[in-house]
């Protein structure tokens, strides 16, 4: 992987309360936190300042176990309205420096700033530049991350806070990430940390040296892709400001109020999932050549099953019929059913001439161009009157 790139994560410090804090500048030397509805006492805490988490006081605990932490607590509303216009103006600075800037969230973006850096300096001098700024014009503080990758840039904007810049090299990393436990790394959670320390990798030093093949016998697919960020060979892009990401799959589920016995219940209940997906997959131009069914049973036991098509298709009736096909070969009919769902993927624009897969025991025919028309006509009609004007029914398959 090229290691040239120059990458920067940026993240807002305290961001819901450094807002909150600008309204409230008298405030901002006392412990405050940014509650959903501190006047009727109750709900969680949004957010907290610095002064707020030297007491122990956490994000999504309750408003009462926060005050038992901090007696003295000042609980402001939130304002979804300003944070959203403050991360505009953030996001603004960030776009004078590179226009590929891609939000990870509210108040954090990845910035590529590769070709950046005759203009500007090298990536430390461009995170300095980028926290002044927006210490100066807006009056918040951010935390950045440099590093050549996103994985890495990520971690070093949550090393140190607030108002800090962290470089992380393939020099310092095994003194600076190395030696955090390993649930520390980007998007391993609880039980993948759990898995993780029964067979010994309590560090992310530990993870990065183990085996790739070992890791896979651990965690599947997924314990290959945490052995790539903690090595920093995470060489995903950061998107221009306003690219969206390709859509993958596009799915749809229901849990239901009470549990569907029965072949032909299961079937009612399948076709508005597929009827959703067929018409999501008809509005974006995407053909899918991949069916997924997941079942869920009221012990919350849940399977999931698919089936690759011969030919790519958007039509509700064929995803219909495959659904129903994937369930009635691996769910008894007998058997109760608390949650349905249904997933297309392995997309691909319904224009592109796809391949066939053959087979020499069923013939390979494209979509129906009469149902094609049909279902294009259903999608017209409910765009002019509303999803509600013509309701799916269960046919036969």
């Amino acid at each position: 992987m090229p290691t040239d790139r120059v990458i920067l994560h940026c993240d807002c410090n305290n961001f819901y309360a450094s807002v909150e804090l600008l309204e409230h500048p008298e405030l901002r030397d006392k412990p405050v936190a940014v509650a959903g509805d501190p006047e009727g006492r109750h709900g969680i805490v949004l957010a907290k300042n610095m002064a707020a988490k030297k007491f122990g006081v956490q994000t999504a605990e309750t408003l009462w176990q926060a005050r038992q932490k901090c007696p003295g607590l000042i609980f402001l509303p939130p304002h979804h309205d300003r944070y959203d216009e403050i991360s505009r103006q953030v996001n603004a600075i960030y776009l004078d420096v590179t226009d590929q800037v891609e939000a990870f969230s509210i108040d954090e973006s990845w910035l590529d700033v590769t070709g950046s850096r005759n203009l500007f300096g090298d990536g430390v001098t461009i995170a300095d530049r980028l926290r002044r700024r927006i210490r100066e014009e807006i009056g918040i503080t951010i935390s950045v991350g440099v590093s050549d990758n996103k994985t890495w840039a990520k971690m070093g904007s949550d090393y140190k806070k607030p108002d800090a810049t962290t470089l992380i090299t393939r020099e310092n990393v095994q003194d600076i990430l190395y030696p955090l436990p390993v649930g520390d790394l980007l998007f391993v959670g609880r039980a993948a940390a759990e898995t993780l320390n029964r067979h010994g990798i309590t560090t992310i030093g530990s993870l990065a040296q183990c085996q790739p093949d070992l890791l896979a016998r651990y965690l599947g697919k997924q314990g290959e892709s945490y052995w790539r960020m903690a090595n920093g060979l995470d060489d995903s892009p950061v998107r221009r400001w306003g690219e969206a990401e390709p859509v993958k799959s596009i799915g749809n589920s229901t849990t239901y109020a009470h549990d569907l016995v029965g072949r032909e219940a299961c079937r009612a209940g399948l076709m508005p999932l597929c009827d959703s997906v067929g018409a999501r997959l008809r509005s974006q131009c995407l053909k899918c050549r991949t069916i997924t069914v997941q079942i869920k049973d009221p012990s919350l036991k849940v399977i999931s099953r698919q089936k690759t098509l011969p030919m790519p298709t958007n039509l509700t009736k064929l995803i219909f019929q495959e659904a129903c096909a994937i369930l009635a070969q691996c769910w008894p009919e007998a058997a109760p059913v608390r949650l349905l769902s249904v997933t297309a993927s392995t997309l691909c624009d319904e224009h592109d001439e796809a391949p066939a897969q053959l087979s020499f025991l069923e013939p390979v025919t494209p979509d129906d161009p009469r149902q094609a028309a049909l279902e294009a006509a259903v999608d017209k009609l409910r765009g002019r009157f509303g999803k509600g004007a013509i309701k799916p029914g269960t046919p036969e398959v």
